[in-house]
């Protein structure tokens, strides 16, 4: 997904690394650590820069992480993106989503249909 996302031109990106709960043991930091690593390192493959995609773990079953900080992974201290327009960061998947930039659109140019 993230080849194909990166071919159609998506610049930002937002990783969920879901079901946390069902880690051994649940909701492990090592597992996340392991998973984050692994994923930084195939899409550094594809074009993006890591550090400018925010990693959440959640669990989508019970609502960790999603909407707010979960004490289920007291030791997930936040995400944080570095970009030319700046910084952010936050704690929860919403966080992340909110802080996508609009894509800027090219109104000035003529209409291109497929």
């Amino acid at each position: 997904h993230a080849l194909l996302a990166f071919t159609l031109g998506v610049k930002q990106l937002v990783v969920g690394v879901n079901k946390m709960d069902s880690t051994e043991p649940p909701y492990s930091e090592p597992r996340f650590e392991e998973i984050k690593k692994e994923v930084s390192s195939y899409i550094k493959k594809i074009g993006y820069n890591p550090a400018a995609v925010a990693f959440v773990p959640i669990s989508g079953w019970h609502g960790d992480n999603m909407l707010e900080p979960s004490n289920n992974m007291s030791w997930f201290k936040g995400w944080a993106v570095e970009r030319k327009e700046g910084k952010a960061d936050g704690k929860t998947l919403i966080d992340a989503l909110d802080a996508i930039l609009p894509p800027a659109r090219p109104t000035d140019k003529p209409l291109r249909l497929p």
